[in-house]
């Protein structure tokens, strides 16, 4: 039997994992961008890779003054709108930049987050 260890990023309360688009030294109409003005965007767009779990409620159930009671959870969480594979617009100067097996990520809190686009498969009649 071999045993494989495997690695699993996890995000935290109300923090998401987000992809960068490719950026291009060039604007759409192909004009040339110096080095550093894609910094001083404020905005910028990417995909969503991995979403936290929410943001943390305590849980009103929890009572600590019986020992013999069956343990509850301490913390519930109300989910975030935002799902994995969303394409979301946010604010540049709240993300926090990481590098993780050699791509560049950007860890966001969901206020940051303006607008998400989502594709979503419907049925036709």
């Amino acid at each position: 039997m071999m045993i494989r260890k495997e690695r699993t990023i996890l995000v935290v309360g109300d923090r998401v994992l987000i992809r960068l688009e490719n950026e291009s030294d060039r604007t759409p109409h192909g004009l040339f961008l110096p080095p550093g003005v894609a910094d001083r965007e404020k905005i910028q767009t990417g995909h969503i890779i991995k979403v936290g779990p929410g943001y943390p409620i305590p849980n009103p159930n929890y009572n600590d003054d019986e020992p013999w009671a069956p343990q509850r959870d301490l913390l519930r969480y109300m989910p975030l709108q935002a799902q994995e594979g969303d394409y979301a617009l946010f604010l540049r100067n709240e993300a926090i930049e990481v590098e993780y097996d050699e791509e560049r990520y950007v860890i966001v809190p969901h206020p940051a987050i303006l607008m998400l686009v989502r594709e979503e498969l419907h049925e036709q009649s």
